[in-house]
This record gives structure tokens, C-alpha cells and sequence, in this order.
């Protein structure tokens, strides 16, 4: 007998009993639709993530004080306040002694201030980065409109400023706003530049901040901020390439050790991240995640794999007859074990096909409510029907053994 002949074979029989098919698939459609609706709803995630968190450059990474993924506890956190801030002397260091490097800016943020022009102002969030040339080549953020700092913004502490696209769009909906004067916490600036839109998908703050010279922002608020604590600069650093930046990290962590005093038995007292450091630390997260999903969904697909098994045994026991006709007429045990496996495996993969469809509904719907884009991971649809079809053969195998074994006299006389 053709292995199609088989296929058909095990078709017919499904078909005839679609009531108790449909009932088995449940199973199978649950514990697949487990795996790939959460494998779906992760990947939208990390999607998401990812590109929020490439901020920074292939080649371009940020030394700072505080960790960029968190404290991770209290202690940790004490620690971390007890560092000395990163300067603007340790980003002129890095500058004059990291040969790998090209591009070395320096940023000191404050949140929370409110930008006006004429009567007309915005939220009481924005933030303000007191920043220097380099900061739109290293935080991938460029200039649409007007111009960038220059170096001689920030020799002369002028009073210049390039705006984000939201802060353009709330006081300047009609007007050019380059050469115009805002206040920024009641002091004047010129814009000189709108940045381009960049928008979040977490409903950031990226089009809500103002770039002004550093030295313009430490002369206005100095290095220590409201709570007393002093300021800490955070440093963007840009290798000659991509493939130079772990070299550029460890000349730059030397350079730092000397210039703040470490000695060769004590650690670091700042941290390094790049956008692939973030990306990584996230996918770690989400992997306690993908594996607690798939361990539920293995589970769900065990117990249908039971119940698929149980109904196989129960096929076997109603067909003893057809079984017994068709070794009569010269069928071979293999066919009759290749039917019934065969069997189970297109009801596990039938099931497995809905599951997949209905899992990928259920992980988009995060899509729905949110501004993440919708995401099909197409390997985990592959990885799903696999397992479907190994459930199919671990559990169809006894059943399928059992038909294969019966003795034609004796199936012939079952009634």
C-alpha cells in the first residue's frame, strides 16, 4: 500500500468521526495557542524594545555612573550613589588619550521644566540636556530643521538651544521657530535647531527635550542639583568603527581608572552600556518568560497527547473488524501501523495549525492596545507543528502497535 493511499486512509477515518476529532483538538489547539500566542506577544515586545533601544549607535556605547539597567536591590543602589559623578574633565581625558574613538560627548540632564514662547507654553515635562557637538552622531537623533550645537555654542556658553519636534509643533504650529527666543525655566534662549521626530512606542520623552551648551548648563544650574547631590555627566563615546568599539571600551576604562584614582584591586566606580548591552539584558529577562511558556504549553500538549492516545485505543477497539478484513486480504502489519500513526499525527497537526493561527492572533492583540508593530515569528510556528508531530507519534505509537498486532482470525470474530 502507497503511503498516499495511507494519508487518505487516516483522512477518511477523522472525517467520519468529526465530533470526537473536534473534542481531541482542543487539547492540541490550547497547548499550542499557549506557546505561540505568549512566543508572539514577546517577539512584539522585544521588537519594540529593541528599536527603543537602539538609541545609541552600532558603534557608539555610554560610560555613566548610575547602572543602566537598574539597581538590582537596595545595596546595590547605596553603592551606586556612593560613586564619585563622571566629569567633564574624565569626557576631555577620554577625548585626549582613547585613540579608537572619534566622537566624545558629553550630556548632564534635569527633568521637570516648562518652555514658553509668547503667552503660549508647554507641560511641565520637559527635560533639558546640557550637551555638547557631538550629540545627535552619537544618540542617533540628528537635526532636521536649522542647525546642531557648534563647538563655539559651548566655548562661549551661549544661550542657544535646538528644541524637540514636540515642543516645535506646540508653540511654533504655524512659524519658523529658528531665530525666535523661547524661555526655558523663565531664561531666554535663541533656537537655533528643531530636531527630527523620533517617536516612542512606550510614550517616551524623545521629542520633548531641549539641547542647550553644557557650559551654558552648568553656569545656570551648576553641578550640584535640587536635592543637593552633585551632577554626574553622562559620556557617549563613538568607535572609529563598529568593530573597534570593545577595544574602544577597554582603552576608555583604563583611561577612566587612571584619571579617577582606582587602584588595580578595586572596581570600577562607573558603568558601561551600549544599545546591544540593553538588547541583551532584555532578552534575558524574557527568556524566564519563553521557557515558562513552553513549559505550560508542553504540558497542555501531554495531556492532549493522553487524550489523543485514549481515543486511538478506542479507534483501534471499534475498527478490530475493518483491521481484521484488511489483513485477510493480504495487509500488511506496517500499512495498518503507518494508517493508525498517520492518523494521529494529521489530527495532532490539524490541531496544531489552528493553535498556531489562534496564537498568533492572541500574541498581536498587544499590538492592538498598544503602538508596538504586530509581529508573525514564523520559526515558532515551525517549532509548534514539530512538537504536534512528535505528540502525534509518542502517543499514537502504543495504538498503532496494538492494531498492527492483532491476529486476523481473532479480529475477524469480534463483535
Amino acid at each position: 500500500m502507497y503511503l498516499g493511499d495511507v494519508l487518505e486512509m487516516s483522512l477518511q477515518a477523522i472525517l467520519a468521526n468529526r465530533l470526537r476529532s473536534m473534542l481531541t483538538l482542543v487539547g492540541i489547539i490550547a497547548g499550542v495557542a499557549s506557546i505561540i500566542a505568549v512566543m508572539t506577544g514577546i517577539s512584539v515586545i522585544q521588537g519594540a524594545m529593541e528599536r527603543e533601544m537602539s538609541v545609541l549607535g552600532v558603534q557608539t556605547f555610554q560610560v555613566q555612573k548610575w547602572p543602566a539597567g537598574g539597581f538590582g536591590g537596595e545595596a546595590a543602589r547605596r553603592k551606586a550613589m556612593r560613586r564619585p559623578p563622571l566629569t567633564l574633565e574624565n569626557a576631555r581625558a577620554i577625548r585626549d588619550q582613547v585613540t579608537s574613538v572619534d566622537l566624545v560627548g558629553s550630556e548632564i540632564w534635569d527633568f521637570g521644566y516648562v518652555v514658553s514662547y509668547k503667552g503660549q507654553s508647554t507641560n511641565p515635562n520637559i527635560s533639558i540636556c546640557g550637551g555638547t557637538p557631538e550629540y545627535p552622531q552619537n544618540n542617533t537623533h540628528y537635526v532636521g530643521l536649522g542647525r546642531n550645537l557648534s563647538q563655539m555654542d559651548v566655548q562661549a556658553s551661549r544661550y542657544v538651544a535646538v528644541i524637540g519636534w514636540a515642543i516645535a509643533q506646540k508653540l511654533f504650529p504655524f512659524i519658523d521657530p529658528i531665530g525666535k527666543e523661547i524661555r526655558l525655566d523663565g531664561r531666554k534662549y535663541e533656537v537655533v535647531g528643531v530636531f527630527d521626530e523620533k517617536k516612542s512606542a512606550f510614550g517616551g520623552n524623545f521629542d520633548n527635550y531641549v539641547l542647550i551648551p553644557v557650559s551654558t548648563f552648568v553656569d545656570v544650574y551648576g553641578l550640584v542639583d535640587r536635592n543637593g547631590f552633585g551632577r554626574s555627566v553622562n559620556i557617549t563615546v563613538r568607535a572609529e568603527t563598529p568593530e573597534l568599539i570593545h577595544d574602544a571600551m577597554e582603552e576608555t576604562r583604563q583611561v577612566l581608572r587612571h584619571v579617577r584614582g582606582l587602584k588595580p584591586q578595586e572596581e570600577d566606580n562607573f558603568e558601561f552600556f551600549s544599545s546591544q548591552s540593553l538588547i541583551t539584558q532584555f532578552n534575558q529577562v524574557s527568556l524566564g518568560v519563553k521557557i515558562g511558556a513552553f513549559v505550560i504549553g508542553t504540558i497542555a500538549l501531554v495531556v492532549a497527547g493522553i487524550g489523543i492516545m485514549n481515543i486511538m485505543l478506542v479507534a483501534v477497539t471499534e475498527r478490530t473488524r475493518e483491521i481484521g478484513i484488511r489483513k485477510a486480504l493480504g495487509a500488511r502489519s506496517r500499512s495498518v501501523l503507518l494508517q493508525f500513526l498517520l492518523e494521529a499525527v494529521v489530527l495532532c497537526n490539524i490541531g496544531g495549525v489552528f493553535g498556531v493561527v489562534v496564537g498568533f492572533g492572541l500574541g498581536n492583540l498587544v499590538s492592538v492596545f498598544t503602538k508596538f508593530d504586530a509581529n508573525v515569528p514564523l520559526e515558532w510556528a515551525v517549532i509548534g507543528l514539530l512538537f504536534c508531530s512528535a505528540v502525534g507519534i509518542a502517543f499514537g505509537l502504543l495504538p498503532a502497535m496494538r492494531a498492527a498486532r492483532l491476529d486476523p482470525i481473532e479480529a475477524l470474530r469480534y463483535e
